[in-house]
């Protein structure tokens, strides 16, 4: 019996497809999936069902069911690669700029971390949130729901690692405003009125009643929806720093446990730039690769605020035209910035001042009290799914007072590379582990929507890997 002969054997196809597929569910862990076995063997042995309905056996099948057999060879393919393997990603802004830049299209590793299995199984192919052509059709149904699964990955998240995840604070959208943070433009609202009754010399009611008002305006005025986890906005950060980490910002440096973080080439902070009266030729801003949507000029002070790295600093300080170069710094001392995590009058902190924070990791127990409560509020409350709530300034947890909480789950700090461009842990706070989606590892393409013709292609950027 020759090789071919063996390749063509009935007996030797299943057995090779039920060991793949054995292999399969012991990485799963899902001993159930073994009844598969059984539609293996009919398949390839006894063929008592035609699995294959849309077609007739024994009769050779016309060329629109040849179609719809490639067309759903190619669905199923793809959607198992883009769940268990890799899946393709488009950066869409330019908060990692120069690391990634807005139009590069890259593949993000599911296997570095392991697969997530999907919270909500039943959805549209290819589709995340939202059926194509739409604005707001949910493109999943929630009529079953899985719990947080991660199957063994190469790896854990190392810090400095470029990584896929669904958005914290995506839970809950206003489908007008998707691009924006709900919670965000609730606080927004909720100090607006604040002041609103302040200037008008009204009684000054608590944050969490102002909150309420707000919520109940936007929710009046808007579509609100909310959105499990596996369905949130994608976004992509690096990872600065791990669970258990101490991390805090001084002048806009990192410090994690106390230790500088190393700076990255194409890191870039917004800078002062000012010239002499004269504008700054464009030509020669592109030819440094600076995102034309990040740069402000203000012609009645000749002066530009843009994002630079170290290298197109000191490029940009020998123009002849320019009179000096500052680095932007958010002092704001004592001052409560509401769009900065932990959003409390407690802890005035900036972008560029911050901390220290303490990273939650899986198992450890820390102190809880009235005074760090802002910190890890919505990881007990809403991330690992506690009833929370304060009467008279006692921590109650499922009905039990506390002063102490063990974390059930793994958390980072993530930050964008272009670092006053970002919106980014230092606005939202913490990543859960389960919503990691994977690491960023290779881009195939990059297009700049500035540049003509083949100029729109950035043909260095092509299959290069991310670092």
């Amino acid at each position: 019996m020759n090789v071919k002969t063996i390749f063509k054997n009935r007996y030797f196809k299943f057995g090779l497809t039920a060991i793949i597929f054995i292999l399969w569910v012991i990485w799963l862990e899902e001993p159930w999936f073994l009844l598969g076995l059984g539609i293996i063997f009919d398949w390839f042995i006894t063929k008592k069902v035609n699995w294959t309905f849309w077609k007739k056996r024994g009769k050779k099948p016309s060329k629109l069911i040849e179609w719809v057999d490639a067309l759903i060879f190619a669905v199923i393919a793809a959607s198992l690669i883009r769940l268990f393997l890799i899946e393709a990603y488009t950066i869409p802004t330019s908060s990692m700029e120069k690391t990634l830049l807005a139009g590069d299209y890259l593949f993000v590793s599911k296997v570095s971390y392991g697969p997530k299995m999907p919270n909500t199984p039943i959805s549209f192919p290819f589709a995340h949130n939202t059926l194509p052509l739409t604005q707001s059709t949910k493109s999943y149904l929630e009529w079953v729901k899985w719990p947080y699964n991660r199957l063994d990955g190469l790896g854990q998240v190392e810090r400095n690692d470029i990584v896929v995840f669904n958005f914290p604070a995506g839970d809950t959208v206003i489908l007008q405003m998707q691009d924006k943070d709900y919670y965000s433009i609730v606080r927004q609202y909720a100090h607006e009125l604040k002041n609103r009754d302040i200037n008008n010399g009204e009684p000054v009611k608590s944050l969490a009643q102002y909150k309420g008002t707000a919520r109940e305006y936007i929710r009046q005025q808007y579509d609100v929806t909310t959105r499990p986890v596996d369905k949130r906005t994608n976004y992509i950060k690096r990872c600065v720093g791990l669970p258990g980490d101490t991390l805090k910002i001084e002048h806009s440096q990192v410090y994690v446990n106390s230790s500088e973080q190393p700076h990255f080439d194409k890191m870039q902070y917004n800078h002062y730039v000012k010239t002499n009266g004269t504008k700054i030729n464009s030509v020669l801003l592109e030819r440094m690769g600076i995102n034309p949507n990040d740069i402000r000029y203000i012609p009645s002070s000749s002066l530009y605020q843009m994002p630079l790295t170290r290298k197109n600093r000191k490029k940009i300080s020998d123009f002849s035209n320019v009179v000096n170069v500052r680095k932007y710094e958010n002092t704001s001392p004592g001052s409560v910035n509401h769009a900065i995590f932990p959003f409390d009058q407690d802890y005035p902190w900036t972008e560029d001042n911050f901390g220290p924070l303490y990273i939650p990791e899986k198992g450890k127990t820390i102190q809880l009290s009235m005074k760090n409560l802002p910190l890890y509020e919505r990881v007990i409350g809403t991330f690992e799914d506690n009833d929370l709530e304060v009467r008279d300034s006692t921590i109650y947890i499922n009905g039990q007072a506390a002063d102490t909480y063990t974390f059930k789950m793994d958390y980072y700090f993530m930050m964008g590379d272009n670092r006053h461009n970002s919106a980014d842990s230092r606005y939202w706070g913490f990543v859960p582990e389960n919503h990691v989606v994977g690491k960023a590892v290779f881009i195939w393409l990059s297009i700049n929507k500035y540049g003509n013709f083949l100029d729109k292609v950035r043909w260095n950027r092509l299959f290069t890997v991310i670092d």
